[in-house]
């Protein structure tokens, strides 16, 4: 890979944000990325490929070399996804990959497509005006014809089944995203998923996860040694004051206390 490459985004840039909107493409160059869906933990190294899956939740954490860290990210939203069917009909390909995150193996193919990027970036590190959609096709056809089984991945755009809450609570409580991300990964209405979850919890979500996730840190920081101001935030908490506030109110001491 040229040094010269930079980074660049074609869409939304990637935040820390728990939930996946839409499926992205992403290539390092330098640095690395580690993250976490709930259930598996994955790390990005430079000139891996990786397909971030929409309708995932998701944590990561960006880890720079000397301050520098290089990225390529391409996303691909509905409507241009439905653009592409439009021009190039595919068949979807039966597929048992569930994961957030699926890594790809590189090729000459996608080697020089992210060498081409080059000419259209523009100050801010975005694809020139008029070309997103040219690029952005390019790569998909790229991407299907080296892995067909993708067109599963890609144009499935049914909603989530409705599935068992309790268990995906206990796994995902963690994560800091609204009452509505919970309940359309669910595959409920909001009503339907406060309704269901007082059958199931006896109590409302806001309480129960509160609640959850104070005990977590309760027993991260009395059995792992994890110290609160690193706790707080992995727990879905926004602020420490208001984490140490809820600890107190919740365990009468505070989490300082613990240790």
């Amino acid at each position: 890979m040229q040094s010269k490459i930079l980074s660049c985004h074609l869409g939304p840039e990637i935040s820390p944000e728990h939930f996946i909107s839409e499926h992205f493409f992403m290539y390092l160059i330098e640095g690395s990325i580690t993250a976490y869906d709930g259930k598996d933990t994955y790390t990005v190294h430079p000139g891996e490929i990786t397909i971030a899956r929409k309708n995932h939740f998701v944590r990561y954490t960006k880890h720079s070399v000397n301050n520098v860290f290089r990225k390529v990210i391409i996303a691909f939203d509905k409507p241009f996804l439905e653009y592409f069917l439009e021009r190039h009909p595919v068949e979807s390909i039966a597929s048992e990959n569930t994961g957030a995150f699926i890594t790809l193996p590189d090729t000459p193919r996608i080697s020089n497509y992210i060498q081409s990027l080059e000419p259209y970036y523009t100050g801010d590190l975005e694809i020139e005006a008029g070309f997103e959609d040219i690029k952005r096709e390019e790569l998909m056809l790229i991407l299907l014809k080296a892995e067909p089984w993708l067109a599963n991945v890609f144009f499935n755009f049914a909603m989530p089944q409705k599935i068992d809450l309790e268990a995906f609570m206990h796994r995902n409580f963690r994560f800091n995203v609204s009452l509505d991300r919970f309940a359309f990964m669910t595959g409920r209405s909001l009503s339907s998923f406060k309704r269901d979850f007082l059958k199931v919890f006896g109590t409302t979500p806001g309480k129960w996860l509160t609640a959850k996730r104070l005990e977590e840190a309760h027993f991260l920081i009395k059995n792992t040694g994890a110290r609160p101001g690193e706790v707080y935030n992995d727990l879905g908490f926004e602020d420490f004051s208001h984490f140490s506030f809820a600890f107190r109110k919740h365990f009468g001491v505070t989490p300082t206390e613990v240790i």
